[in-house]
């Protein structure tokens, strides 16, 4: 009997992660059998859409209209060059910040902290203008430069290196080495795990955004790739087939990393959560 109440935890536990997964999971499930369906607004129940006719004519026609490649290049891009330059940005001011001594250090960090709990939303209009008066609405110039340096990003790294043993750098510092070499050939390889969240977790922001492209580019020379499906959208009257192809070979790229780097994203995660 002990034993029997001892397993229930577990069962419930096996339970609830199941139900969650299916939760996540069906929806993409959904979203790929749609894309594999011709006209799949004519199935009246998931059962008829789940055995129609499989064709991937939509994911051809997807792949080459409507601009579908410059959009997919330009999300690409933008996600790519943002994501590497907040792996640099943010390891430079984090570590400025966790071994610096500076005067207004306390104020910067609580600057970042109070920058964290302001919605995008709140700087949308005077961000705006202030792109607007630079001249670079309809530029890459509006979709990357704002974004080169995350908050978030700054003060993850931060609290990861102010974790981290400072012997290690008080050693190289005794053999001569300087900040910059510390940094980079020290503190940099130790601080991988965390350098690669941060990258999954920006390319996966930027490469999802809408709000900011959508308000920042009016031409589809440098609409990114939600921006364009949600053209798309209304282009093609619902056209649920072409619509859900599209978004499924979005979703390529981000599920590609999370495989790749899965095990560095748990490292990520979990590290320092056991201390000796």
């Amino acid at each position: 009997m002990i034993r029997v109440l001892k397993r229930i935890p577990r069962v419930v536990a096996l339970i609830t992660l199941v139900v969650v997964a299916f939760g996540m999971i069906f929806p993409m499930a959904w979203m790929i059998i749609t894309s594999l369906r011709a006209n799949p607004e004519q199935y009246g129940s998931f059962g008829e859409l789940l055995s129609g006719a499989t064709t991937i004519d939509n994911y051809a026609d997807a792949w080459q209209s409507d601009n579908f490649l410059r959009y997919f290049w330009n999300s690409l891009l933008v996600a790519g060059t943002v994501t590497a330059a907040n792996v640099v940005f943010c390891l430079w001011t984090g570590y400025a910040l966790a071994r610096g001594t500076f005067r207004g250090r306390g104020v910067m960090v609580a600057t970042i902290i109070g920058v964290l709990v302001v919605p995008q939303q709140v700087i949308m209009i005077p961000l705006y203008r202030l792109i607007a008066e630079f001249g670079w609405i309809n530029t890459y110039w509006a979709l990357i430069v704002p974004w080169l340096v995350t908050p978030f990003g700054v003060f993850l790294v931060k609290q990861y290196i102010e974790a981290m043993p400072s012997e290690i750098e008080d050693a190289a510092r005794i053999d001569g080495a300087g900040e910059w070499y510390i940094m980079f050939r020290v503190v940099m390889p130790l601080a991988r795990p965390v350098l690669t969240v941060l990258a999954i977790y920006v390319f996966l922001s930027q490469w999802n955004a809408f709000l900011f492209p959508f308000l920042f580019t009016n031409d589809e020379a440098h609409r990114t790739l939600p921006v364009g499906l949600a053209f798309y959208l209304g282009k093609q009257s619902i056209d649920w087939g072409h619509l859900m192809a599209g978004a499924s070979i979005a979703a390529l790229p981000i599920l590609g990393l999370f495989i790749v780097f899965q095990r560095r994203i748990i490292e990520g995660l979990t590290a320092g959560a056991l201390k000796e």
